[in-house]
């Protein structure tokens, strides 16, 4: 899986605009949770980006970066959770999940809801 790294806040308006194109996919880890762990490495074994067509994934250390985090679930009008994967379309979130509701099933579900 070829995560792009979400470490500045200035990528979210990038996010936004990117989300026009395509969807996105912005998922927010917490390195101090296992159940953080579990579901990115669940996440990562069962990923296959032929089956998300276009679908463009961010990743985000929320421990590192904790405003960029807190800036996600105002700008998307979230709950802030740990972890969190939310899809971005047209600028506005169109699904979120967390915990072990993160699933790759349930983000090609969504995905191709899209189209």
């Amino acid at each position: 899986m070829n995560w792009n790294t979400l470490n500045d806040s200035a990528q979210l308006e990038e996010i936004k605009k990117e989300s026009h194109n395509y969807p996105v996919l912005i998922l927010k880890h917490s390195t101090r949770c296992s159940i953080s762990s579990a579901t990115l490495g669940r996440l990562e074994r069962s990923w296959k980006q032929e089956e998300v067509g276009d679908l463009k994934p961010y990743f985000l250390d929320l421990i590192a970066y904790r405003p960029i985090s807190n800036q996600i679930a105002e700008d998307f009008g979230v709950w802030h959770e740990s972890p969190q994967a939310l899809i971005i379309r047209n600028g506005e979130s169109v699904y979120d999940a967390s915990h072990f509701d993160i699933s790759f099933d349930g983000i090609k579900a969504q995905v191709a809801a899209l189209v």
